[in-house]
């Protein structure tokens, strides 16, 4: 009788700790802005001793996708290059082991960036299946629009595949074409009955809705401007409908992600995007791009064409592009591409202050516990408390260079770097 009541006074407590893990499902994880409320993650390892590593596992062929994790499962994508194959892979949680690997496709290699790579997307996961984006190719070579050099590159289309957890293909569909002298990366977010992808490119660009149980299109929008870039819709509940916001295509708007309809629209404020938008209290925030740099608040409260009515504030002096940003209270944290860290207030855009933390940065920002990961191109990752001032609470190197964003899941770090997928810390909920 003791140990019962014992187990009763324990019961919510135990409750409320399990109910602070959360999985990583996609990009930017469970809300799409690189937050979690994981209260238990370390902030201390070293990939070169393996200090504080669970595990860590050689990956085939290269690629700069995030690792997604739910439950006992991680999944991967990648390139192998000397084979033309891009993969999808799935791993045990706990051990790191490979269940099943999967050909996706297998087409020549897409021109890109030198700063990309041939499996930029990260997949998405909704427990039952999970959904890869690639781009294929046929080796045809056509002028490269909109670029400075004139070069030939590679057209494509998008290919859109769901496979189920125990490797079975569902379906794969070709849903458009792509240009790009950068290449590609459109992450899948799953709303609902729906996989939406960012068609931005130099050409006919779309974002096209899929249907999840066998690929069919929901819906198809045209874009307006028909230039590339590589932001991954952000959707969220706001005044009594949902609203998928995003950068890019030389405007920010806010869809229907039931639709496609448009909401707003705001005109610029520059050409391309790259990085993914966040939200506070109904407040969207962007930052871009080329060929001018941006850090915006926008009231996503209005209809039609907003640009002269719902910015809320507007700077230009942070050369932010690639990363996206995360908000912590009171503050946009926007990481520099060139190694900077910056803090704004989200009140009113005034910067609190400016630090370089790194060499350069590409991976984008997480946080949790009320701290941000910095993970720098060589690997080198600073945890930092926003505040006042910026306070570095710990320097952790990798041990190889990274460039893919890292996934957070029940007291766990995943961090692809340019050859290992590193698991570090203990789960703190493991299910039998």
């Amino acid at each position: 009788m003791r140990t019962f009541r014992l187990l009763m006074l324990l019961l919510p407590i135990l409750i409320f700790n399990r109910g602070i893990a959360e999985d990583w499902p996609g990009w930017r994880g469970p809300r799409g802005d690189g937050s979690s409320h994981d209260a238990n993650l370390p902030i201390r390892w070293n990939g070169l001793t393996g200090e504080g590593v669970h595990w860590k596992v050689e990956l085939p062929g290269s690629g700069h996708a995030s690792p997604v994790v739910l439950g006992n499962a991680v999944f991967v994508v990648g390139c192998d290059e000397s084979a033309e194959e891009r993969y999808l892979m799935c791993l045990d949680r706990e051990t790191g082991k490979q269940r099943w690997k999967r050909v996706v496709i297998q087409s020549p290699l897409e021109s890109k960036h030198r700063l990309n790579s041939h499996a930029s997307s990260t997949p998405a996961t909704d427990g039952k299946h999970v959904f890869v984006s690639f781009l294929k190719v046929d080796g045809r070579l056509v002028p490269a629009p909109n670029v400075g050099s004139p070069r030939d590159i590679t057209p494509g289309t998008m290919v859109i595949a769901c496979y189920d957890y125990d490797g079975k293909l569902q379906w794969r569909k070709n849903v458009g074409g792509f240009l790009s002298a950068h290449g590609y990366c459109s992450n899948p977010v799953l709303f609902k009955d729906l996989v939406i992808v960012n068609g931005d490119h130099d050409g006919d660009s779309y974002i096209v809705a899929l249907r999840k149980s066998d690929g069919e299109v929901v819906w198809k929008s045209e874009r307006k401007h028909k230039t590339r870039s590589y932001c991954t819709p952000l959707i969220r509940r706001h005044q009594n409908h949902f609203q998928m916001v995003l950068s890019g295509s030389q405007h920010i708007m806010s869809m229907n992600p039931e639709t496609g309809e448009p909401h707003w629209f705001l005109e610029g404020p520059t050409k391309q995007f790259v990085a993914s938008m966040v939200e506070k209290d109904g407040d969207f925030f962007a930052v871009a791009g080329y060929p001018t740099y941006h850090v915006i608040s926008i009231n996503g409260g209005g209809a039609g064409n907003i640009t002269d009515s719902h910015v809320n504030w507007h700077v230009t002096n942070a050369r932010c592009y690639v990363p996206s940003p995360v908000v912590v209270g009171n503050y946009l944290v926007v990481a520099d591409d060139r190694g900077t860290a910056n803090c704004f207030s989200v009140l009113d855009g005034t910067r609190v202050w400016q630090e370089r933390l790194g060499r350069s940065y590409s991976a984008s920002l997480v946080t949790f516990d009320g701290q941000v990961a910095f993970i720098a191109d060589d690997g080198i990752v600073k945890i930092v408390k926003p505040g006042p001032t910026c306070e570095v609470l710990a320097e952790n190197p990798l041990g190889e260079w990274c460039s893919s964003s890292p996934a957070i899941a029940d007291g766990q770090w995943f961090i692809r770097g340019e050859k290992h997928l590193f698991c570090i810390g203990k789960r703190q909920n493991a299910t039998p």
